[in-house]
């Protein structure tokens, strides 16, 4: 662990993941490093195919890296546990998946209050944090709609709201507005920019819209292997 670690919110330190495909060995990553600091925004801007969903994924502590550490506020997770791991999710990591896995037979209220029941909040809580963040994201109509009866925009959206539900100090989005037009992918990413800065969260935003990642703060993308900025 480097000396700054405890500085980043999420620190990852000579990252390696690889697939087998016969004999040949497919790197991923190859000993990558990268920090995010609290409030810090950062589209993650790479072909389809490159690995940014495994970088999100092994960052999420959904996989496990071949070698190296991911670090979430300081913490090493190469020897935790993995109920230790699951724990660590559930307190500290927001996760926007490109398909939404909405709960259908509960509300876009309580697919956001679950998490926060989870974690122990009291339902009186939980609503009002749901009603508040389905509401800055343009659905205070569909709060007691079931995602079967909600457009595939309306429940993306709803998705990105249970992410940040918790009050994640990592938001890891797997591109969160690719299903979403223009107009409300725009108005989206402009209430998840507020969120992320009101509530000091670092997120990592994958996506393939060229002109929300120029409103980040910095762009990233992978190459050989490594998290190298972006250059156009």
């Amino acid at each position: 662990m480097s000396k700054d670690s405890e500085a980043y919110v999420l620190s990852l330190e000579g990252l390696s993941r690889f697939f087998r495909s016969g004999d040949e060995e497919l790197h991923i990553l190859k000993e990558a490093d990268f920090t995010l600091q609290s409030g810090e925004l950062v589209a993650l801007v790479a072909p389809s195919g490159t690995g940014k969903s495994t970088l999100l994924h092994l960052a999420g502590l959904l996989e496990r890296p071949d070698s190296g550490d991911v670090l979430i506020q300081g913490r090493s997770t190469r020897k935790m546990s993995e109920s230790g791991r699951t724990a660590l999710r559930r307190d500290e990591i927001g996760f926007v998946y490109q398909f939404h896995h909405l709960l259908g037979e509960f509300s876009a209220c309580e697919n956001v209050m679950l998490p926060q029941l989870a974690a122990g909040v009291s339902r009186v809580e939980a609503r009002l944090r749901a009603v508040d963040l389905l509401t800055r994201f343009g659905l205070s109509h569909r709060l007691e709609s079931l995602p079967g009866r909600m457009s595939g925009g309306e429940q993306q959206r709803t998705a990105i709201a249970r992410a940040l539900a918790n009050r994640p100090s990592l938001l890891l989005a797997d591109e969160p507005t690719g299903n979403l037009d223009t107009k409300t992918a725009e108005l989206v990413f402009a209430e998840l920019t507020r969120i992320v800065r009101e509530e000091g969260v670092a997120a990592l935003i994958a996506t393939h819209n060229e002109a929300l990642a120029a409103a980040m703060d910095r762009t990233v993308t992978l190459a050989e292997g490594h998290i190298v900025p972006f250059r156009a």
